[in-house]
């Protein structure tokens, strides 16, 4: 039974909400258009559309809503689009999840207002051409301004004309699974994209033409700002010249034989997995002045090279892919002239294969590597091992005002390292302390500017602790030694108190140097 003071409280709220006009408006309503898809873009597209039933006022917002994210409908792309099933009758054709989901995009896109524009539009499905001509053709019809599709195709396909006269596009991504897509001639791409300000293409077929030298020049995507170009099979030889563009990506292009970059604008370039190794002459050409970020990784090395005014450069990350072959000397001079051209670089990061050929060739690079007398983070990634320790040498005489050095030890199992053991320690039966004793002069200027030392994947062997034992001794200014330990097991745990009770014992250079054990 209702209390006398519930029943109070009853009616003075039903009285309050009476009196109050407010209450019973939708004020998520009567909110401005721009903010309700603000808000929707937040959902999945699935649940985008389940709000057209609430009013005419959702339904009119669903039939306008500017960004179609079908990727989160979108299944992984699998062999067939459809599968089969027989009957007493013969075949029955059933349509899978993917094919669902494809006739869900078709049914949004045809039902979408007619004067509402069409900012955003990302699917990934496994169709056929003519559908995902269809698809593109609508995109652009409602003038489309991204467009992100993932797709693979029974059969190789040509790339969707009806995107290069488009006028509103901005960016436009088409990544291939399968069996990849081939370009029309460049005449064709050149006449469009007046207004494309990024342009990603993954997985082309270019055996028929494998020279894009003509594509990518000043005169064609005037717009363009950023470019990625993935899995280009069969592309030999490749000039970009954008004059707008500020950001390069080219990755999986394994037979390149040649590459020239020349863009006054950019400021990132990202090379990965490209030149023919087994290939004959190849070069590579840069001329960026307001290159910022370097990045080259697990390339071939060519026969030439040659990086010009970069300048501007901050940071450069280099690594190669190294055949077991002997390096040639064209190789070699290469590889100087290529590191010379990053000699202005701020914060550089060297991979193993960079070491190590510095290492089979220690002579040669002492004699022809240039100082980076900007340098002032420099991150090594090698096998801390007797073969490379001259080549340690000679990069740390090339960086005279070095502040920061990581050196990322690299640790083979199969190669055996010497365990450091004080007791039984022999000064003159260690070539290694001797070595680095008898550089001390020659990096001079370097020991007097370390002031932050990192080593990861720091041991309890002899090559580890002889190095953190001479950079103790000899760098007047440095202020912190950091030693991040490897994976040890529990038997070697009174091993490697040991040898940090036996460091901390160690003469330093700098009263105000900080050991750390991690």
């Amino acid at each position: 039974m209702e209390t006398r003071s519930a029943k109070r409280k009853r009616l003075q709220l039903r009285d309050e909400h009476e009196a109050d006009p407010i209450a019973d408006v939708d004020q998520i309503s009567d909110l401005p258009d721009a903010v309700l898809h603000r808000i929707l873009f937040l959902l999945p597209i699935k649940s985008v559309a389940q709000t057209s039933v609430l009013s005419k006022r959702w339904r009119w917002l669903w039939s306008s809503f500017p960004d179609l994210d079908f990727t989160t409908v979108s299944h992984p792309i699998p062999h067939f689009s459809s599968s089969t099933i027989i009957t007493s009758g013969g075949r029955k054709r059933v349509h899978s999840p993917v094919a669902k989901s494809m006739d869900f995009i078709s049914n949004v896109l045809a039902l979408r207002d007619k004067h509402s524009d069409l900012r955003t539009l990302r699917f990934c499905a496994q169709l056929s051409f003519s559908r995902l001509n269809s698809l593109i053709r609508c995109a652009v019809r409602n003038n489309v301004q991204e467009l992100d599709v993932e797709v693979a195709t029974n059969d190789y396909f040509n790339f969707p004309r009806s995107v290069i006269t488009c006028e509103s596009l901005r960016i436009f991504k088409l990544k291939s699974r399968y069996p990849g897509f081939r370009l029309p001639p460049s005449p064709i791409m050149k006449s469009g994209f007046l207004s494309l300000q990024t342009l990603s293409l993954s997985l082309i077929i270019l055996y028929d033409q494998p020279s894009l030298l003509d594509l990518f020049t000043a005169s064609s995507f005037p717009l363009l700002k950023k470019l990625n170009l993935d899995a280009c099979f069969g592309l030999k030889h490749l000039t970009v010249g954008c004059r707008a563009l500020e950001d390069l990506t080219l990755e999986n292009c394994f037979q390149l034989h040649d590459l020239s970059v020349c863009c006054g604008k950019l400021e990132r370039l990202r090379v990965a997995s490209c030149f023919d190794a087994y290939g004959g002459h190849s070069w590579v050409k840069i001329d960026a002045p307001r290159l910022r970020t370097f990045l080259w990784e697990y390339n071939a090395i060519t026969e030439s090279s040659s990086l010009e005014n970069l300048d501007s450069i901050n940071e450069a990350s280099v690594g190669f892919f190294v055949l077991q072959e002997e390096i040639t000397a064209a190789k070699r001079w290469s590889l100087a002239n290529f590191l010379t051209g990053l000699s202005r670089a701020q914060c550089f990061t060297l991979e193993s294969q960079c070491v190590e050929l510095l290492s089979r060739n220690n002579h040669f690079a002492s004699v022809l590597l240039q100082p980076f007398n900007n340098l002032k983070t420099l991150e090594l990634r090698t096998e801390l091992d007797k073969h490379n320790i001259p080549a340690l040498a000679c990069l740390f005489r090339s960086s005279p005002t070095l502040h920061t050095l990581i050196i990322k030890i690299i640790n083979d199992h199969k190669i055996q390292r010497r365990q450091w053991n004080r007791e039984l320690w022999d000064l003159s039966s260690s070539g290694e302390e001797r070595f680095w004793e008898s550089q001390s002069q020659a990096l001079k200027q370097f020991l007097n500017h370390l002031k932050v030392v990192t080593i990861h994947g720091f041991s309890q062997c002899e090559n580890d602790v002889i190095l953190a034992k001479f950079l103790l001794k000899h760098a007047k200014v440095l202020q912190e030694m950091t030693l991040c330990s490897g994976h040890y097991t529990h038997r070697d745990s009174l091993r490697r108190e040991r040898i940090k009770s036996q460091m901390m014992g160690f003469s330093k250079a700098s009263s105000n140097a900080q050991i750390s054990f991690l």
